[in-house]
């Protein structure tokens, strides 16, 4: 029916003119495109301290000392050789 080619015109007799355009395939384009977002995020950070307290015992020891003096009276007397005491 129609002719065309490489841009020539069409057949007189179709009535086409020379001034139409030629619609040629279509070129498609792609755009790639970022976006750089900025997302804040809280880290909550707990710090839970220990206070140790150690007691460490020693034992020193303290030596103290106790006398008892104990009296023997032997004192025959006089007169303890005429007493009569069951010896």
């Amino acid at each position: 029916m129609f002719k065309r080619n490489f841009g020539m015109c069409c057949q007189p007799m179709n009535n086409c003119g020379c001034n139409d355009p030629i619609v040629e395939p279509a070129i498609n384009k792609c755009v790639e495109r970022e976006f750089c977002h900025e997302v804040n995020h809280i880290c909550p950070i707990h710090t839970h301290v220990v206070n140790k307290h150690v007691y460490n015992h020693t034992y020193t020891p303290q030596y103290t000392c106790s006398e008892e003096n104990q009296v023997i009276n032997n004192d025959p007397g006089c007169c303890a050789k005429f007493m009569n005491n069951g010896f």
